[in-house]
């Protein structure tokens, strides 16, 4: 049974196309990852299933008596509730029917046809799980590590990461007919990245995933949804037969269109030589045919593949960091009695479960937090190049080109259209407001910024979150070449486990 229908679908953003006449379906059953290039409207297209997003034309149907749920990382929860109090809102309908049992059970002395009432809300209570709500929120907040921070901690005192991992936790505790989830493994660790494969795969409900992490959406799977073209041709099977069958699809496309190409030149210069001749009336009759006949669209043969260089300064004893029962955080520690050293040229992931103080770390070594109790050095001819998790922009109005030009102020034009351009900013996108651009172009824009630096030390937190695969190998391959000292915060082992020297796990008391 269908649950969604998409049909017609054409939606412009600014001046880019990026859906023409598409179509889509959603299936009882059907676990989707959805994929494209940033930029190709992923995030744009869930937005239009929630109708946040109202699409220039086409038709966006939901069956009746569909409940979807939405990962909204930014939704807007209560500041002074707890996490428990907000998860058990995702049972309000079994609290509800809780109050309507105690009420006829008041009521049955006078009234005996209350009792049965109350007996028939029991039933239902016990058989929805409602005496089960506690040992329910346990599982699937243990599972995605949250379960240290304990239920009683408020939302207001929580990460951006960990509020992100309980919104997801109170989504997947409701239990809707469709869940349609954007990137939900960015603030995942290993572990509970590997907890949410098994409980998706397990879902008898449908669901719709963004991700960009190819081997989470192998195992969570049964269709792909690509978006190509300005269209979505779903494919049966994992990830690793779409690619597959995407190839070969392709193949048989442009042998299709280099076919048809080739019959409309025979066909137009058969036109040209006798529209005017003996053979008018013929050449009239295949121009209207011409006029008829659907085209085929050229493939967009060339993916955009980003070149990453990172410049180097001389590196000498800079990058040693020295790390001795460092206690970090805002008003009260957020990490706690860390100990650890690097040495220079040494390239370092920093791992620990979400919370534990990774990005706390890393704006403590780069000075932007105090210390609150232990010590730090850093040699002097150290030079940091950062590259922050957020995306935040002293001007989100401006465009690639300007943020460029403000940060280094002798590019010309020019050479910051190219800069960008080869970092994977197209010309179009280079000259958009950045508020505009996918979380993967901004991140684009942002490394872009970081290869114009020359440093002798990296430090990154969390750079491949919303990056396609092409611009993830293309980044790899530039911290793999590059000679100085790497700081990394990563939960994707498969990127980083090539080149890393080391990995120190911040949530094991002194590191190491």
């Amino acid at each position: 049974m269908s649950l969604l229908n998409i049909t017609e679908l054409s939606h412009s953003f600014g001046d880019k196309q990026l859906f023409h006449h598409a179509e889509f379906s959603l299936n009882q059953g059907e676990h989707v990852g959805l994929v494209g290039q940033n930029g190709t409207g992923k995030s744009t297209l869930i937005r239009i299933c929630t109708s946040q997003i109202v699409p220039d034309a086409g038709n966006v149907i939901w069956q009746p008596r569909i409940c979807f749920g939405y990962l909204d990382q930014y939704a807007q929860i209560k500041k002074e509730i707890t996490m428990k109090e907000f998860l058990k809102t995702a049972f309000n309908s079994l609290y509800d029917m809780e109050k309507e049992r105690d009420r006829c059970y008041e009521s049955a002395a006078e009234n005996t046809r209350a009792l049965f009432r109350a007996a028939e809300y029991e039933e239902q209570l016990e058989h929805l799980g409602f005496y089960q709500i506690d040992s329910m929120i346990d599982r699937v907040v243990s599972g995605l590590g949250l379960l240290p921070l304990g239920l009683d901690r408020p939302i207001e005192k929580m990460s951006g990461g960990q509020r992100a991992k309980v919104i997801l936790a109170k989504l997947l505790l409701e239990k809707p007919d469709v869940l349609l989830l954007d990137e939900p493994t960015n603030f995942l660790d290993k572990n509970h990245i590997l907890w949410l494969e098994d409980y998706l795969s397990h879902l008898e409900q449908a669901y719709l995933v963004i991700s960009h992490d190819e081997k989470f959406l192998d195992k969570i799977t049964n269709r792909i949804g690509d978006i190509d073209q300005k269209k979505i041709l779903k494919y049966e099977g994992s990830f690793e037969e779409f690619k597959k069958k995407k190839k070969r699809f392709r193949e048989t496309y442009l042998r299709q269109y280099n076919a048809q190409q080739k019959e409309i030149k025979k066909t137009e210069e058969f036109i040209r030589k006798n529209i005017a001749g003996r053979k008018s009336k013929m050449a009239r009759g295949r121009r209207t045919q011409l006029e008829r006949l659907e085209r085929m669209e050229a493939l967009n043969q060339k993916e955009i593949k980003p070149d990453f260089f990172f410049p180097m300064l001389p590196l000498s004893s800079a990058g040693v960091v020295t790390v001795k029962h460092l206690y970090a955080g805002y008003e009260k520690p957020v990490l706690s009695d860390v100990t650890f050293a690097i040495e220079a040229g040494e390239k370092v992931v920093i791992t620990g479960f979400n919370g534990v103080g990774k990005t706390t770390l890393l704006k403590t070594i780069l000075n932007q937090l105090p210390v609150i109790k232990g010590t730090y050095s850093i040699s002097e001819s150290t030079v940091f190049g950062y590259f922050e998790q957020d995306f935040t922009w002293d001007n989100p109005e401006k465009t690639p080109i300007e943020i460029l030009k403000d940060a280094y102020s002798y590019l010309g034009e020019m050479e910051s259209r190219r800069h960008l351009a080869i970092c994977g900013i197209t010309q179009r996108l280079a000259m958009q407001p950045v508020k505009t651009l996918s979380g993967g172009e901004q991140a684009k824009v942002k490394l872009s910024l970081l290869t114009k630096k020359t440093c002798n030390m990296l430090v990154l937190d969390e750079p491949t979150n919303h990056l396609d695969l092409q611009a993830k190998i293309a980044l790899k391959s530039a911290l793999k070449d590059f000679s100085g000292t790497i700081i990394l915060v990563s939960h994707e082992e498969d990127f980083y486990i090539e080149w890393a020297n080391r990995v120190i796990d911040i949530s094991v008391r002194g590191a190491n």
